[in-house]
C-alpha cells in the first residue's frame, strides 16, 4: 500500500538543498512541540540561512511559547544580521523576550559553531555541510542529548546578546 500523508509528514528529513534545510527546521520545531519540549536550542554562526520569518514557524513557536516554562535559545557568533534578514521574527520576538534568550560566543572561541537545532524532547536537525547542503533531522534521544551537552558547553562560555530593545539617551 502507499504511504499516507500523515506518515510522510513525520519521517525524519534528509537535507540536500536549502529548501530541505528550511523544511527540516520546521519539522524539528513541530516535532519538538509535539514531543512537549521545554527547551529548544538553535546554534549557528549568524542564522542568515535559517527561515525565521516563515509564518508557519512563527505560528508554531507562538503556540509552544504559550505553554509554561518554555525557552528558545539562540546561540551565535554574531546576531547583527538577524534584525535585517528576519524583520518579522525580530518584531515578534519582542513579545516573547522573557522566553527567547540570545547568546553570543566569545570572539576567541576556538571551534567552528555547528548549525543545529536541538530540543530536550529528543529531536535534532543538523546541517553538517552548509556548502553542499547536507544534513538530517532525527528523533533520537541519545543524539539529542549529545547535541544538548555540546550546546551547553558553548552556552557556559557565552554571554547575553541581541537585545530586544536598544539602550539610548
Amino acid at each position: 500500500m502507499g504511504e499516507r500523508a500523515d506518515d510522510k509528514a513525520t519521517d525524519e528529513p534528509g537535507i540536500t538543498t536549502r529548501g530541505d534545510f528550511h523544511t527540516a527546521l520546521l519539522w524539528g520545531v513541530e516535532q519538538a512541540v509535539a514531543g512537549d519540549a521545554r527547551r529548544i536550542v538553535c546554534v549557528d554562526a549568524d542564522f542568515t540561512e535559517w527561515c525565521w520569518d516563515e509564518p508557519a514557524l512563527i505560528t508554531t513557536l507562538t503556540s509552544w511559547l504559550h505553554r509554561p516554562q518554555r525557552s528558545l535559545e539562540l546561540v551565535a557568533r554574531n546576531h547583527a544580521q538577524l534584525p535585517r534578514r528576519w524583520p518579522r521574527f525580530s518584531a515578534w520576538r519582542r513579545d516573547w523576550s522573557h522566553a527567547i534568550l540570545s547568546w553570543q560566543v566569545p570572539q576567541d572561541w576556538p571551534a567552528e559553531l555547528p548549525t543545529v537545532l536541538v530540543a530536550d524532547s529528543g529531536v535534532s536537525v543538523h546541517l553538517a555541510d552548509a556548502v553542499h547542503w547536507r544534513g538530517h533531522g532525527r528523533r533520537d534521544h541519545r543524539l539529542a542529548r549529545v547535541w544538548m551537552e555540546r550546546c551547553d558547553a558553548v552556552l557556559q562560555r557565552s554571554e547575553a546578546a541581541y537585545s530586544v530593545r536598544t539602550l539610548g539617551l
